[in-house]
């Protein structure tokens, strides 16, 4: 089943959408601002997200980068911003598809189902490998070298996404700490070094000299592969 995660501040619209989508075997889960979706992204990890643009927190095209920072879910923008510089800079920003308020359901469903479909089998199969450690994020494992579980939770998992999904680059404290947490949490950078001490604990094969969850002081952290 489908899972998609719909986001819009009109309660109305947001549940005759959950209720139109789930009457098509989708499974959907809601929310009504940016901060909330994308925590429940990183919560849900879901096959695609419907995004409306005018949200109360953060305007959508903010959603859609904070997103794009760890993962390539399909996003469709549902807006009642019909003009084409709107367009243009959501799918700049990512976005796959954009329709505009007023919709036909049908349609907004067929376009779910074609989006869907484009989703390349790199999603499917990304395996990186962290040191002697292997880390399947379509799956969401990892495992050591003689092949046991190890135990991420959920916003270990997101943070480490968001890194392996940028390999080899900066990764911003901001961008970090937005993703994960939400933008009303951009100086509570002890959240990250606390989390990524975990990590490197969990994954470094010398926690205390880590060779692949690098930090640049003051700036973010890196995955080097």
């Amino acid at each position: 089943m489908i899972k998609v995660l719909v986001v819009d501040d009109e309660p109305q619209l947001l549940r005759a959408l959950r209720i139109n989508l789930r009457a098509r075997d989708f499974d959907v889960a809601t929310a009504d601002d940016g901060t909330s979706a994308l925590r429940t992204a990183g919560d849900l990890h879901p096959d695609l997200v419907v995004l409306d643009l005018g949200l109360p927190d953060l305007d959508g095209v903010d959603v859609i980068h904070g997103l794009r920072g760890w993962t390539r879910v399909p996003i469709i923008v549902l807006s009642g911003r019909a003009g084409s510089r709107d367009k243009v800079e959501a799918l700049e920003a990512g976005a796959d598809d954009y329709v505009t308020k007023p919709f036909d359901m049908d349609e907004l469903v067929a376009r779910i189902r074609a989006v869907t479909r484009r989703v390349t089998a790199d999603d499917a199969t990304s395996v990186v490998t962290v040191g002697d450690r292997t880390i399947d994020l379509a799956g969401k494992t990892a495992t050591d070298p003689e092949g046991r579980s190890l135990r991420l939770t959920p916003t270990e998992w997101h943070l480490l996404e968001l890194l392996l999904r940028n390999p080899g680059k900066l990764v911003s404290q901001r961008q970090l700490l937005t993703t994960v947490w939400g933008p009303g949490y951009i100086k509570e950078t002890h959240y990250l070094r606390q989390y990524m001490a975990q990590l490197r604990r969990k994954l470094e094969t010398d926690p205390a000299h880590p060779h692949h969850l690098l930090t640049e002081p003051g700036m973010g952290y890196r995955f080097q592969p």
